[in-house]
C-alpha cells in the first residue's frame, strides 16, 4: 500500500505542475474518494428530482452507481454489473457539477497523466485496477461480483471519529475557499458552521439566486453583501429579495472570509500564515463551547495536526526550490500567483499541496457516516447533511394556492413605489389625512367653495340707484318728450311686478307715493341707459308731485358728452370692480 500511496502522490504532483496546459486555472482543486461519492449522491438526487419530483436517493442505489461509475471511467470490465437507471443523465450531471465547481476527481488526474508527464517523470502511473481498489476501499477485484452490502452500522466506530471527520472537513473547506472560491461543496459545509442562522431555507434561496445569475454560490453571497454595503439606493437589492432576510448571517460569513484573506495577504511566511489561518478557524468553531465538548476536542486535534502538516510542506517546497535558481513566482497569466496578494503567493501554494494530500486520504469505510442524513451536530440544532442542505424545503399543502390574479396583484402592489401622504402644513401630525377645519373653509374660500344661503343678495344692475342720479351726467334727448313718456308708461304697465320687486334701495326716494313717480323710479333701475334718458326728459317737463325738481345739467357739460357712448363721473359711493361680490358674500 505504501507503494501505491507514493505513486498516487507523484501523479498528483505532476498534475499540479502541468495542469495549466489543459485547464483554465491552476486553482482547480481535486476531489478525493469521499468527495466524489458526495458529488455522485447529489447528482443522482438531482436527476431523480427531474424525473419524479423528489430530491432523494437510497444509499444502496448510490453504492451501486458508485461502482459502476468507477469501472466505466477507468475503462474496466463491468462483470455483468447492472446499469443504473438514467446513468447517462447522472454522468452528465456529475461532469457538469465538477466543471461548475472548478474541480476534478482522481480518475480525471489519472486519465491526464500520460498527456502531462515529461521525460524525467515516471512512465507508469498507478494502474486502473489499483486506483479502483483505492477509491472503492476494496483490496480484491473479485469482491465486485458480490451483492451490494447493506447499510453498515455505526456501532463499530466511536462517535468521536465521525465528529472528528466532520470537523476536519470544515477546516479543509475554509482553506479550500481561499484557494478555489467556486467550490460549492466547500461553501455548503462552511456557510452555517459556526451557526449564523443560515439553515436550509437560506441555502435554498442562495442556490436559486446563484442559478438565476449563473454564478457560483460564493460569488452570489459576496455580490449580494457588497451591494448592500456599497451599492447605494440605485444598486442595492430590492426589499423583495429573498436574501434580505439573511443579511446579518451572510454579512458575518463574508466578513470572516475577508479576515482570512487579510491574514493570507499580511504574512509572507507560509508557515506563520498557515498557522494563523488554522487558529482563526479553530477560534470560531470552539467559541462558546466547554473544554469537555467533543467538537472542542476534535477542533484542537485537527488544528494541531494541520499546523504541523503546513510547516512540513513549506519546508519540503523550500528544499525543492533552493538549488534551482528559478523564482517560485511564475511570471505567467495562468500561474497560481495571478490575482493573489504578494504576501500570500507562497501560502496559496502550500495550501494547495495540503488539499491535494487530503484528496489522497483513504476513503471512509463506513459509507453511512458519510452519506446518511444523521450527521453530527457542529452548530445549531441539526446536523449538516449535504443532501438535506441541497434539498429545497417542502412547501406545505394544507390549503390550495392563492389564485394567480391575486398573486399578480399582490406582486404589483409590492413593487409599486410608495407615495408619501400629502402634508397640508408643518404640523402634519395633527390633521394628516383629515378634512380641514370649518373655520379654514370660511376664512379662506376657494373658487370651488361657492357660498350658499336661503336668501341670496340681489344682483347689482348696470344702472345706478336713485340716490346717484343727481351726480350722473344725463345724455341729451333726440326724440320728443311725448313719445318717450308714452313708451315709458307702456313698459311700466306691461311689467309691474318687476318694478315692485326691485324697489328703491336709497333713502332719498320717497316711500309714501305709489303713483307715476314710484313706477318711474322702478323703470329707471330696470332699463339702464334708456331709462336715464326718460328720467332727464321727465325732469325737463317738471317731474311729478312726489319728487322735487332736479337741476338741469349745464350746457357746457351737455356739449362735452358724446351722443351714444355714456360715461359716468367718478362717485364717492360707487364701488370698485369686484368689491360688490365680496360685499355681498360677507353680508351673508
Amino acid at each position: 500500500m505504501a507503494t501505491l500511496e507514493d505513486r498516487l502522490r507523484t501523479m498528483v504532483k505532476i498534475f499540479r505542475r502541468e495542469c495549466h496546459r489543459v485547464l483554465d486555472s491552476e486553482r482547480t482543486t481535486i476531489h478525493g474518494a469521499d468527495g466524489m461519492l458526495l458529488v455522485l449522491q447529489l447528482t443522482m438526487a438531482e436527476v431523480k428530482k427531474r424525473e419524479s419530483g423528489e430530491f432523494k436517493v437510497a444509499l444502496s442505489d448510490v453504492l451501486m452507481a458508485w461502482k459502476y461509475l468507477l469501472l466505466d471511467k477507468l475503462h474496466l470490465p463491468l462483470n455483468n454489473l447492472l446499469r443504473p437507471e438514467n446513468y447517462d443523465l447522472i454522468l452528465e450531471a456529475y461532469k457538469s457539477f465538477l466543471k461548475c465547481s472548478n474541480t476534478v476527481d482522481l480518475v480525471d488526474t489519472h486519465s491526464m497523466y500520460k498527456q502531462l508527464r515529461v521525460d524525467s517523470d515516471p512512465e507508469e502511473p498507478p494502474s486502473p485496477v489499483q486506483l479502483f481498489e483505492f477509491l472503492s476501499g476494496s483490496m480484491d477485484v473479485s469482491e465486485l461480483d458480490s451483492s451490494v452490502p447493506s447499510t453498515p452500522s455505526s456501532k463499530f466506530r466511536p462517535c468521536s471519529s465521525q465528529v472528528k471527520m466532520a470537523v476536519r472537513s470544515v477546516f479543509c473547506s475554509y482553506l479550500d475557499l481561499l484557494v478555489n472560491s467556486k467550490n460549492d461543496l466547500a461553501l455548503a459545509r462552511t456557510l452555517d458552521t459556526p451557526s449564523r442562522a443560515l439553515g436550509q431555507a437560506a441555502f435554498t434561496d442562495l442556490k436559486h439566486a446563484a442559478r438565476n445569475q449563473n454564478t457560483s454560490l460564493f460569488l452570489a453571497v459576496t455580490s449580494f453583501v457588497r451591494a448592500i454595503q456599497l451599492g447605494g439606493k440605485g444598486y442595492a437589492p430590492t426589499e423583495s429579495d429573498p436574501l434580505r432576510k439573511y443579511v446579518k448571517g451572510l454579512s458575518d460569513f463574508v466578513q470572516f472570509l475577508d479576515n482570512l484573506e487579510e491574514i493570507l495577504g499580511e504574512n509572507p511566511d507560509p508557515s506563520v500564515c498557515g498557522a494563523r489561518l488554522v487558529m482563526a478557524i479553530r477560534a470560531v468553531l470552539v467559541k462558546g463551547r466547554s473544554t469537555e465538548d467533543v467538537v472542542y476536542t476534535a477542533a484542537e486535534e485537527t488544528a494541531k495536526d494541520l499546523k504541523e502538516r503546513i510547516f512540513q510542506l513549506h519546508q519540503s517546497q523550500k528544499l525543492l526550490t533552493s538549488g534551482t535558481g528559478i523564482s517560485p513566482a511564475r511570471p505567467k497569466a495562468y500561474a497560481i500567483n495571478h490575482a493573489t496578494a504578494y504576501g500570500g503567493r507562497e501560502t496559496v501554494k502550500v495550501l494547495t499541496a495540503l488539499l491535494d494530500e487530503e484528496a489522497l486520504v483513504p476513503p471512509c469505510r463506513n459509507k453511512a457516516d458519510l452519506l446518511s442524513e444523521d450527521q453530527p451536530v457542529l452548530s445549531g440544532a441539526e446536523g449538516t447533511c449535504i443532501l438535506t442542505l441541497f434539498r429545497s424545503p417542502e412547501v406545505s399543502t394544507g390549503c390550495s394556492p392563492e389564485p394567480l390574479r391575486n398573486r399578480v396583484q399582490s406582486r404589483q402592489d409590492l413593487l409599486k413605489p410608495k407615495v408619501s401622504a400629502r402634508v397640508r402644513s408643518q404640523f402634519a401630525c395633527t390633521y394628516r389625512d383629515e378634512e380641514p377645519p370649518l373655520n379654514r373653509v370660511l376664512e379662506f374660500p376657494s373658487t370651488s367653495q361657492v357660498p350658499t344661503c336661503v336668501h341670496p343678495a340681489p344682483k347689482r344692475t348696470n344702472a345706478p340707484a336713485a340716490d346717484e342720479d343727481d351726480e350722473d351726467d344725463a345724455e341729451p334727448a333726440r326724440t320728443s318728450a311725448s313719445e318717450r313718456n308714452t313708451e315709458s308708461q307702456s313698459k311700466e304697465q306691461s311689467d309691474p311686478r318687476r318694478g315692485a320687486a326691485l324697489g328703491p334701495r336709497s333713502g332719498n326716494a320717497q316711500n309714501s307715493g305709489a303713483g307715476l313717480g314710484s313706477a318711474k323710479n322702478t323703470g329707471v333701475r330696470s332699463q339702464g341707459k334708456g331709462s336715464k334718458r326718460k328720467q332727464v326728459d321727465a325732469d325737463q317737463q317738471g317731474g311729478t308731485e312726489n319728487q322735487p325738481p332736479k337741476k338741469k345739467p349745464s350746457a357746457s357739460v351737455m356739449g362735452k358728452m358724446p351722443v351714444k357712448n355714456v360715461t359716468k363721473a367718478p362717485s364717492k359711493k360707487k364701488l370698485i370692480a369686484g368689491q360688490g361680490k365680496l360685499t355681498s358674500f360677507f353680508r351673508v
